[in-house]
């Protein structure tokens, strides 16, 4: 019996310092930050303490002052209906991308595939500042379309200044960007899929439809599952984005989101113990949206 745990040990120990440097740089890359947050959230931080005052512990004070503040839940309802059109509609463009591109030829789906290789590549301050030259309020291409197609004058017209076209306009930025990735590797799980089912359900009578339904979209959920979480966490911390349609043209107290309502309040605002401790509670509801899919994991694992 203590020959076979040696041997287990000894099995065991190779992968275990083989993981050894991959969980070093993670906590000192995160874990060390991540808790300097923390402790930031507890305490008063201000300019001050930028240039070495001590800072003073205040317990949940800033956590009672984020939370009874009602600009911050104005601010959260707003990235979470954001965050939600963007995911719905990159989960939608990019599997339907992925499905399309199975279909087509291999120089056809070259070219799609560079056209999305350059558009994810793109910078998002680039792409930003791109789209904002789109829209331009005098010389935008969109105005001028619109003006040509529809016969009402829009040169002249403003997407930044209203709320509502001012996040549509965002929409469409973050969602072209977030497609390719989208699509690549739901393109990557659908060749994966067993070409024999799906050939066999096609004899069976089952439409398109019925397979991509009952035998396509099972067998790649769990790709699907981990895409949904990535883009929700990654649509919901946006900045750059935001931060730079409002310094085109948009008006920043009618459209913060929680990322540059982090910048505001911290960096601009000079609060960082109130901007940690909004950072904190972001943190808590990605963990809590990431359980959904840990549980999910685990029961299928059986575990």
């Amino acid at each position: 019996m203590a020959v076979a745990l040696r041997r287990v040990s000894a099995l065991l120990r190779g992968p275990a310092l083989l993981l050894v440097p991959g969980f070093a740089v993670i906590v000192i890359v995160t874990g060390w930050p991540l808790v300097k947050l923390v402790i930031m959230s507890f305490q008063k931080f201000g300019r001050r303490q930028i240039f070495g005052a001590p800072p003073d512990f205040v317990g949940l004070a800033n956590y009672t002052k984020v939370l009874t503040d009602g600009e911050f839940w104005v601010v959260l309802g707003r990235s979470v209906g954001l965050c939600a059109a963007c995911v719905i509609a990159t989960m939608g463009l990019g599997i339907g991308v992925a499905v399309l591109m199975t279909r087509l030829s291999r120089f056809v789906r070259g070219l799609v595939s560079v056209g999305l290789l350059l558009a994810w590549a793109m910078p998002p301050l680039s792409a930003t500042t791109l789209f904002g030259w789109l829209f331009d309020t005098r010389r935008g291409l969109i105005n001028y379309i619109i003006t040509q197609l529809t016969g009402a004058d829009f040169i002249g017209h403003s997407w930044l200044n209203n709320p509502v076209s001012f996040f549509g306009v965002a929409t469409v930025v973050i969602t072209w960007q977030s497609i390719p990735f989208v699509a690549f590797t739901t393109y990557a799980a659908l060749t994966q899929v067993p070409a024999e089912v799906l050939e066999a359900a096609s004899l069976d009578g089952a439409s398109g439809v019925q397979r991509f339904r009952s035998i396509t979209v099972p067998a790649i959920r769990s790709v699907l599952l981990v895409l949904l979480l990535l883009q929700i966490i990654w649509d919901m911390r946006v900045f750059t984005q935001i931060y730079t349609l409002q310094t085109i043209g948009g008006i920043r107290e009618k459209t913060n989101t929680i990322g540059v309502y982090i910048y505001t309040v911290s960096t601009a605002g000079g609060d960082l113990g109130a901007g940690g401790a909004i950072a904190v509670l972001l943190v808590v509801i990605m963990l809590a949206v990431s359980g959904y899919y840990i549980r999910s994991v685990l029961r299928e694992e059986g575990v």
